[in-house]
């Protein structure tokens, strides 16, 4: 039984993340602002610290005595990055910094949140974790930095890191009403209420969705096995999605005619992005990825009980 600390706890991967880890018999301490991430989230037993993760003095207080830190606090959006890039930067990679500087003295493990937007717009799918680092957004580029970031802490300070590029996580407690919030919450939420659901382009768009419970997987593997020197691994199922298929498939679970508005493509939107799996589930023993439907149905079902 250890202690850990989730910064992000209290948002949509973290408090999954107490959860699994509170039901295997740990302790959780979570940093959060609370600015996306919500109280009710959070399991009791989970104990919450309101902070800034870019404030040192905060970070410092809530790593103390932990065992290990999952670093999941950002502000995960390509589109506020783009209209807020210093805030965005402070949260992502100031924030991240703070972390990695807060582990040193104890050398405690970081298992930290990249992204597959340090790609951008890579020629070769699936991608794997060799492929080119060529971000295409402030966002993206942010998570790079915190890549690199945490590269040092590993090699010059000894601090054990390992980070999980994330593909198109979804699931339970994602808000559909956010316009930051993944297509999958939006589409689920609109169709369910009978409404038209946006498409931009012709929706032949492509991307990999994995289910929150297999992210938290890879989260706990990532600090229990902890490959040798710093190592960084997709979080991905390796199978492409249609933004259009995928609207058709929520419309069917939900019983729903699919209606859709089309909409121009948007500009710099990628067109493919799908993630090679192999790596991450060789060293971090996952299992096979939940199923694309099962997890939309799981999505269904949690909108549901809102009501």
């Amino acid at each position: 039984m250890g202690l850990y600390l989730i910064t992000g706890g209290a948002g949509f991967i973290g408090s999954h993340l107490a959860d699994a880890l509170l039901a295997r018999g740990d302790a959780v301490r979570v940093l959060d602002d609370l600015s996306t991430g919500r109280r009710e989230n959070l399991p009791p037993a989970a104990s919450l610290i309101v902070g800034d993760v870019a404030d040192p003095a905060a970070v410092r207080a809530a790593m103390a005595g932990v065992d290990g830190c999952f670093h999941l606090a950002a502000i995960a959006s390509v589109a506020r990055a783009a209209e807020d890039w210093l805030g965005t930067n402070r949260a992502n990679l100031v924030g991240t910094i703070a972390v990695l500087d807060a582990a040193r003295g104890a050398r405690t493990p970081v298992v930290y949140a990249s992204s597959a937007a340090v790609y951008g717009d890579c020629p070769v799918q699936p991608i794997a974790e060799t492929a080119p680092t060529a971000p295409r957004s402030a966002y993206g580029a942010d998570k790079l930095a915190c890549e690199l970031h945490a590269a040092v802490a590993t090699e010059v300070f000894g601090v054990p890191t390992v980070g999980l590029r994330f593909f198109n996580v979804f699931g339970p407690r994602q808000s559909p009403g956010s316009p930051y919030s993944g297509v999958i919450s939006i589409f689920a939420g609109r169709l369910r209420r009978g409404e038209a659901v946006d498409v931009f382009g012709d929706g032949g768009q492509t991307r990999d969705f994995v289910y929150v419970a297999d992210v938290v997987a890879a989260l706990l593997g990532a600090m229990t096995r902890r490959p040798a020197g710093h190592r960084v691994f997709n979080v991905c199922t390796g199978h492409a999605t249609s933004v259009r298929a995928l609207a058709e498939t929520i419309a069917s679970l939900s019983g729903q005619a699919l209606q859709a508005r089309t909409h121009p493509p948007r500009p710099g939107d990628i067109r493919h992005s799908v993630g090679l799996p192999v790596a991450a589930r060789e060293a971090l023993g996952l299992a096979p990825p939940t199923p694309l439907r099962d997890g939309l149905a799981d999505v269904l079902a949690w909108l549901a009980q809102g009501e």
